[in-house]
């Protein structure tokens, strides 16, 4: 038995969660129930970003307070994974007070372990608004590729950047351009410190990460990392305690990252278990860490979260598995409000059915390259796999018994071949799942229900029920084995399918990753539809 935590990127309280963060999301729900599935020890958290400037910006411009915008966000996003169905163990906010000090008494250690240190900087001050500046509050030019870029990062090549670097500079909160620099002190995390260490760390990772997060990575450290400024002065955020310092709050980059051990620490604790069992280097103990997130979220999650646990100095292991995907597109286009093609992941529940979306997105995600979302593609897929795919093999076995008053399916004979085919289809899943390959995994399941099929189809069942009753039986038994085996296989991607196939056949299937016996003859009363045909959208 392992030990195996997942850390869901934070959602940031400033707007509604769109397809592309539900497609880089789930991934972490489906290794978080497979593991569980396979008897590991699982702490599966996420939780609302819920501080920082553009929280303050949005609250300046709708007259409002931040907190109240970070609680509506945080609600909704509860709502919106809980519909979803994802399972976290906790999902949680950086509002909470336990996240709070916790991630005080972190920013304390790394100061006293010498890697956060005062230094004078010249920082923007808007002259209009009559105060300093954070990084989110200023908006401009990326020196490197000229596209537009906040004070923190580029929103076109994603390399991070310092308020200075900016060309074009301009104050988002009264638009206007009349910045000047004044001296204050901050503290400045020292980054650098760890070129090293994170070099040997990507180098060990290569095969275990995704390609886009590798890359990303090594770009970072072949331009040589840069100390980074870890305080700010704001309304909305974690306090500095440390003595000199307390005008200042955390900077969110630093605060955010550290509630993936908050919130770790909350769900061991209320489980009982040893908190250092997950997160930290134990010969004894086999652990593993699963960090789950979008490509703009890599360097947050490779770079910084990890030298901050070096930084920390107490044994903290660093992630093991990077699983980032690419962006969701749509028609062809980044998502764009003002283009009238951003799609909502809220939205998108009121069109179609919680696992359908998840199956498209699990299918199509976007692990190796960037995917476009047509709602007819989705429609599609929908009706060709799960309702004339999954669907039609239940039904048709099942609604041909009651028509011929068999309603009681006898334990007999398996083939060889269903037995080898099902086997075979539990390791290559084991396979990817182990490796965070969750969109090859779910197409191994998808292969499995177009044998399920095929089998029906050559051995003829209605045929079969005239000349030789006992032949009949053997082929229905062989066909309700794979129907139970693929309502445990789906379990991690569909959980709502997979319960109504055992439901509809009474079976309540076992909390194993093996291949699922019959020891008993089943009786079946009823075979509903699983999935309704969708009309196609043109």
């Amino acid at each position: 038995m392992k030990n195996i935590f997942i850390g869901g990127a934070w959602p940031y309280a400033n707007n509604s969660l769109h397809v592309g963060h539900l497609a880089a999301l789930l991934p972490g729900d489906v290794i978080a129930r497979y593991n569980r599935q396979i008897g590991n020890r699982v702490i599966y958290v996420s939780g609302t970003d819920s501080h920082g400037t553009p929280i303050t910006v949005r609250a300046l411009n709708e007259k409002t307070t931040p907190e109240k915008i970070a609680k509506s966000y945080d609600s909704e996003f509860r709502d919106l994974f809980n519909k979803y169905d994802f399972s976290y163990d906790l999902y949680t906010n950086t509002m909470n007070e336990y996240h709070i000090d916790r991630v005080q008494t972190f920013f304390k250690d790394i100061y006293d372990n010498g890697f956060l240190y005062p230094k004078e900087e010249s920082q923007d001050f808007c002259n209009v608004d009559k105060k300093f500046l954070a990084d989110r509050e200023i908006e401009g030019t990326c020196p490197y590729c000229g596209g537009h870029a906040r004070g923190d990062q580029c929103e076109d090549c994603m390399r991070t950047l310092e308020t200075n670097q900016l060309l074009n500079k301009h104050c988002k909160i009264c638009s206007g351009t009349d910045i000047s620099s004044k001296i204050n002190t901050h503290l400045v995390f020292a980054l650098t410190a760890f070129q090293g260490k994170l070099e040997s760390w990507v180098e060990a990772h290569t095969n275990d990460w995704r390609t886009n997060a590798y890359n990303e990575t090594r770009k970072y450290l072949v331009n040589r990392l840069q100390d980074r400024t870890a305080t700010r002065v704001i309304d909305w955020g974690v306090s500095v305690t440390i003595e000199n310092f307390q005008d200042k709050k955390i900077y969110v980059w630093i605060e955010a990252v550290l509630g993936y051990i908050t919130a770790g620490e909350q769900v061991a604790k209320n489980k009982g278990w040893n908190y250092n069992d997950f997160f930290k280097h134990n010969e004894e103990i086999e652990n593993e860490i699963f960090l789950v997130h979008g490509k703009d979220n890599i360097p947050f999650h490779t770079v910084i979260y990890p030298a901050l646990l070096l930084a920390m100095n107490e044994n903290y292991k660093l992630p093991d598995k990077i699983i980032s995907s690419e962006y969701v597109n749509v028609d062809g286009q980044k998502m764009s409000k003002s283009k009238g093609n951003y799609t909502s992941a809220m939205e998108l529940l009121e069109k179609f059915d919680s696992e359908t979306i998840r199956f498209y997105f699990l299918l199509n995600g976007p692990e190796k390259r960037d995917m476009n979302f047509l709602e007819n593609n989705m429609v599609q897929l929908h009706n060709k796999i799960l309702v004339g795919g999954l669907g039609n093999f239940v039904n048709r076995n099942l609604a041909f018994l009651i028509k011929k008053h068999r309603k009681v399916i006898h334990v007999h004979k398996l083939d060889s071949d269903v037995i080898d085919k099902v086997r075979q289809c539990y390791e290559s899943i084991t396979t990817n799942l182990n490796s965070g390959n969750t969109r090859e995994a779910i197409a191994i399941v998808v292969d499995l229900i177009s044998y399920c099929n095929k089998y029906y189809d050559e051995n003829e069942p209605w045929v079969l029920f005239k000349k030789s009753p006992d032949d009949f039986d053997a082929v229905t038994f062989n066909c309700v084995f794979l129907m139970i085996n693929v309502a445990n296989l789906i379990k991690p991607f569909l959980p709502r399918t997979s319960k109504k196939i055992s439901d509809i056949l009474g079976v309540e299937l076992p909390n194993i990753w093996d291949v699922v016996k019959i020891n008993k003859n089943i009786t079946v009363e009823r075979a509903p539809l699983l999935f309704e045909t969708i009309q196609t959208q043109l």
